[in-house]
């Protein structure tokens, strides 16, 4: 059972940072059982075992747990010292958070490597990679096993949705449906990441929980004063070739459909950030951002914070549900995914990241994911509705982000 770590239980705590060779695929070294990733072309942190699991998903209390434990960083980069892996609920009315401080943590950022080891009371030890864990099995192969809703209940659904738009009663929803996959044996949460972190390089391959994905869409990195934050929204599917590609990729940059839902969810960043920085600067236009399966509209927006800046985890609470996944307004967006979505949405679509005792971290959206139970596992995958979406349209767009979870199960 979950339980909260008390200050004075964290005080008895002791996490020991010290920099080691380069380790290699961070993802070789988890071993079975409970184990947490969160990387992007490499580099990043894996941890493995459980120190604490919190349960709180307020930021304070999870930044004051951190803050307890006693520290020795040899290293000092972000990530070092003892680090909490959060993956939030995407429904602040359901309790489905799960924050973590593992006991071991492989990190490499930089062309710097290092190991922390969080000690139970009374037994300090020098952290060190003792042996190599057997790499992850090859995922069996799986097959689709049901659809929820059917596709025609969901077209049904969108167009329920753009009636309401067209009403005036909101101005976006997104909304999502889900895929089940059964395998013969039990899914391995490693061997699904290791394919997802080939394929999809550039995006940030996450592993908590049993929630794995590859995701695109960073919500937000904070380093010291400096936050950053990419939002996503408007997508494309990419075509057989080049020719293909620029084609789409022109029609997406046209699209007055799309511009309209990506500058409602990059406002919605935008708001946020502008209540806690003392500067923030942000693309003018969208940019396109490629995938191996898809093709979004992107705007990069950055902010320089104060002197006491909020944490990490702070701002992806304050900046959680985004319109690029919620919609706008956001209390009359949730109501509606709450009434029309079939498949409770658990952790997808809400922050996924880490943070550190000094409120460093990275958070990306949980998109492009799955929650693995045995040998069963639930996909989701949404699209935001707008007054001008088209169902059909909006089903295509779902199928294609699909594709990039399929590809590492089936």
């Amino acid at each position: 059972m979950a339980r909260a770590l008390a200050a004075v239980e964290a005080a008895e705590l002791v996490a020991w940072s010290v920099e080691v060779d380069d380790p290699g695929e961070l993802l070789t070294w988890l071993p079975a059982g409970k184990a947490f990733g969160f990387l992007r072309g490499g580099d990043g942190i894996v941890g493995w075992g459980e120190a604490a699991r919190l349960s709180t998903r307020e930021p304070a209390e999870v930044g004051a747990a951190l803050s307890a434990i006693t520290a020795r960083d040899d290293v000092g980069l972000p990530g070092c010292g003892p680090v909490a892996i959060a993956s939030l609920g995407f429904d602040p009315l359901v309790d489905a958070s799960v924050v973590v401080v593992p006991k071991v943590v492989l990190g490499r950022r930089d062309g710097r490597s290092w190991v922390t080891l969080v000690n139970p009371p009374g037994k300090v030890a020098v952290p060190a990679l003792r042996r190599r864990p057997v790499a992850a099995a090859t995922a069996p192969p799986a097959t689709l096993s049901a659809a929820v809703p059917s596709e025609q209940e969901w077209a049904d659904v969108v167009r329920r949705a753009v009636s309401s738009i067209r009403n005036g009663d909101l101005e976006k929803v997104v909304l999502a449906r889900a895929l089940d996959v059964t395998a013969p044996a039990v899914l391995d949460p490693r061997a699904v990441a290791a394919r997802l972190a080939v394929r999809f390089s550039s995006c940030f391959t996450f592993v908590c929980d049993g929630l794995v994905g590859a995701s695109p869409e960073l919500l937000v990195r904070r380093l010291g004063r400096h936050a950053e934050s990419i939002v996503l929204a408007g997508t494309a599917r990419r075509g057989e070739g080049a020719e293909e590609d620029a084609a789409r990729e022109r029609e997406l940059l046209a699209s007055s459909k799309d511009a309209a839902e990506h500058r409602i969810a990059a406002d919605s960043v935008r708001e946020v950030f502008a209540t806690i920085a003392a500067d923030m600067v942000s693309d003018g236009t969208p940019q396109l951002l490629r995938l191996a399966n898809v093709i979004h509209l992107a705007t990069h927006v950055e902010a320089w914070l104060g002197p006491q800046p909020p944490s990490a985890l702070e701002i992806a609470a304050r900046l959680h549900p985004t319109a690029a996944v919620g919609g706008t307004p956001r209390g009359d967006a949730l109501a509606m995914i709450r009434a029309a979505e079939a498949s409770p949405r658990g952790r997808y679509a809400a922050p996924v990241g880490w943070m550190d005792a000094r409120g460093d971290g990275e958070f990306a959206i949980a998109l492009r994911c799955a929650q693995l139970s045995g040998d069963t596992a639930r996909l989701w995958a949404g699209a935001g509705i707008v007054a001008e979406s088209d169902p059909d349209a909006e089903l295509a767009e779902t199928t294609a982000k699909f594709d990039a979870v399929l590809s590492a199960l089936l």
